[in-house]
């Protein structure tokens, strides 16, 4: 089924008024798609499976998690957040917000005992942090839980959410996807802080956030 048919269907559910952006530029974008696995951490963010198997995440609550992550992370100071993201889409975007908003980030491999050992010269002491995909960021996330740091994650359809303190629904491997995500997370995090009018834009858009694949 096309982005059209799925606006179609959560027209019916969402009234598009009371979303941070247009609801058919989440759906172009396929915030909403998930995989053909849906796990039983993620049921409560299904919408419903399409014909073709794939899982739609349900773009109302993915809205209301990204306005609750965005209120979170800006009541911290910049330098107590750190951003991680080892998928390759993700690297640019989450490197994108970070920058936007004085975060630290790790883009890529993730060192081993940056959050755990102090002997490392990796070693920081972040307050928070946002993962891109409790999967490829397990590294992360099982560091940060030893040290008592709360997560805030990106979680497609068929991730496992164990020890993630808040979890952001949306398809969190596409590149058009990353982007929409992190693009509106920066925007809505100034916004909480008052760097930005309630409704004011960023100025940037989603080819600004996106990983840019080099075609041969």
């Amino acid at each position: 089924m096309s982005a059209a048919a799925d606006l179609e269907l959560f027209q019916q559910e969402i009234d598009d008024s009371t979303l941070l952006i247009p609801l058919d530029e989440y759906l172009t974008s396929g915030v909403h798609i998930g995989t053909t696995i849906a796990t039983r951490d993620m049921n409560n963010f299904i919408f419903r499976v399409r014909k073709d198997g794939l899982y739609v995440l349900d773009i109302k609550k993915t809205d209301e998690r990204i306005r609750q992550a965005a209120r979170l992370l800006a009541s911290y100071d910049p330098e107590d957040v750190l951003i991680v993201s080892a998928r390759q889409y993700g690297t640019v975007p989450a490197t994108k917000l970070a920058r936007l908003c004085g975060f630290a980030s790790q883009p890529g491999r993730f060192v081993p005992g940056t959050l755990t050992n102090p002997n490392t010269k990796w070693f920081i002491e972040p307050k928070v942090i946002l993962i891109n995909d409790p999967r490829t960021d397990k590294l992360a996330l099982q560091e940060a839980v030893k040290m008592n740091i709360p997560v805030i994650s990106l979680c497609d359809s068929d991730n496992l959410t164990a020890y993630v303190d808040l979890v952001i629904p949306v398809n969190n491997k596409g590149r058009r996807a990353l982007a929409r995500v992190y693009l509106m997370l920066a925007t809505q995090i100034l916004r909480e802080r008052g760097e930005l009018g309630e409704d004011e834009e960023l100025g940037l858009g989603i080819d600004d956030f996106s990983f840019k694949v080099l075609r041969s």
